[in-house]
């Protein structure tokens, strides 16, 4: 039976990419899934190696999932090897919060992440009074720098820093993720040519973008490679990430943990705490510390509840 790979997943049918095919020169198949996933309670994802069979009226059926090599649950996509967060710095507001959020949950699948803030351009537009200033991002490129993070820094409007994130992510397979209104839509269409797709302007009066990107869909990428378009959205739990893989997933402490008096610390109050003496040193920084606590609570909060 014939194999290829999900491209695109929209209202129960799932768009197959035969095996040995270029995105760019060929049209996808459009399959169903078997029922038996629904039994089992499995879902096809984008970038699924499946094999299908063909139909009579030249559908398929997605018969099997192949073994994945990475997946994520939000956004639900399979086998890619680059995860690209994107954030504006404003316009909605820059929240580092939400973006160590993602950062954890990336950082527990394995996955090689990058950052990417985009509409660096209003900031020259925004008050002195305003909160984010090029002098405040220029801080906050450096901080996620120490930690080890790539960060790119892009307008699309002034087509910059637009070479430098499609020379990366040549050859990879990716994925974009991020808020609604953050501009990824509007970033990928600089980025592959002909690409028209849809954008909206950010609600002033709610602060947030509409979801202009409703399904998850690889685009083929010019010098090669493909990225995932996806639906923005603001909200994560911790479903997947037990309370003592937390620390792990901040790879700032990862370091430092192995100097703590005791296994599995928590860095909560224990003594000898090697991260709690870094965030009172300053190597690690206090805003990272403190998202760490909020989501400890957060999870433990959940256990009881759960």
């Amino acid at each position: 039976m014939p194999k290829g790979s999900i491209v695109k997943a929209l209202s129960g049918y799932y768009y197959v990419l035969p095996e040995g095919m270029e995105l760019r020169d060929t049209e996808t198949i459009t399959c169903r899934g078997r029922g038996v996933f629904k039994n089992r309670n499995i879902t096809p994802l984008v970038g699924d190696q499946v094999i299908y069979v063909e139909t009579e009226n030249g559908e398929g059926t997605v018969t099997e999932i192949l073994p994945r090599t990475s997946e994520l649950i939000r956004p639900p996509i399979a086998n890619v090897n680059l995860v690209v967060l994107v954030f504006a710095v404003t316009e909605p507001a820059l929240n580092l919060q939400l973006l160590d959020k993602f950062l954890v949950h990336i950082e527990h699948t394995g996955i090689e992440v990058i950052v990417c803030f985009t509409k660096s351009d209003l900031l020259a537009e925004k008050a002195a009074s305003d909160e984010m200033s090029i002098p405040e991002l220029e801080r906050i490129c450096k901080l996620y720098e120490q930690i080890g993070y790539q960060v790119l820094t892009t307008s699309s409007k002034l087509q910059e820093g637009v070479d430098a994130i499609r020379h990366r992510l040549k050859g990879a397979v990716s994925v974009f993720a991020g808020q609604s209104g953050v501009g990824k839509s509007s970033l990928l269409n600089k980025m592959i040519s002909g690409l028209d797709l849809e954008t909206n302007a950010i609600s002033q009066r709610l602060g947030r973008g509409k979801h202009t990107t409703r399904h998850v869909e690889l685009l083929h990428l010019d010098e090669g490679g493909l990225v995932a378009d996806t639906p923005g959205f603001s909200q994560l739990d911790f479903m997947e990430i037990e309370v003592e893989e937390l620390g792990s997933c901040f790879k700032e402490f990862a370091a430092m943990a192995e100097g703590c008096r005791f296994r599995g610390c928590l860095h909560l109050h224990e003594p000898n705490c090697k991260v709690i003496e870094a965030v009172a040193e300053g190597t690690i920084a206090a805003s990272r510390y403190d998202h760490y606590l909020l989501f400890l609570a957060e999870m433990k909060d959940r256990k009881r509840r759960y």
